[in-house]
């Protein structure tokens, strides 16, 4: 099945279920207090779906691949503020170990697309 548009993708789907997660959890509590984590944290995670729609948007195979590379970076600089955000008491460990392993996921399914996309341009130029 050939995906035409931006919202079909199953990654960006997740990106957007996360973004809405991270927005909640940041503005609840001292965590909506701290406003240099809430914004860093809120800006990497918008960061995620926001690459993968503009390596997609751009119809060529390298620049999504980079894209999709900007994208997974922005994933674990998420994670990293989870991690602080956990160590200084403003999401317990079940609202982390949640979210982590979401952002976990994510990080795969990007990963597994750069992958394929990577052979298949490969075995195009074969």
């Amino acid at each position: 099945m050939k995906i035409t548009k931006f919202e079909d993708l199953k990654i960006w789907q997740l990106a957007l279920k996360i973004t809405k997660e991270i927005y909640d959890i940041t503005a609840n509590k001292e965590f909506a207090k701290d406003f240099n984590l809430k914004d860093q944290i809120r800006r990497a995670v918008v960061s995620i779906s926001s690459n993968i729609v503009e390596g997609f948007e751009k119809n060529n195979n390298n620049e999504f691949v980079r894209f999709l590379k900007i994208a997974k970076g922005s994933a674990g600089e998420t994670r990293n503020q989870l991690y602080i955000a956990l160590a200084v008491g403003y999401i317990n460990k079940t609202e982390f170990d949640k979210l982590n392993t979401e952002l976990i996921d994510l990080s795969n399914q990007i990963g597994k697309l750069i992958s394929y996309l990577a052979k298949s341009k490969s075995t195009r130029n074969n």
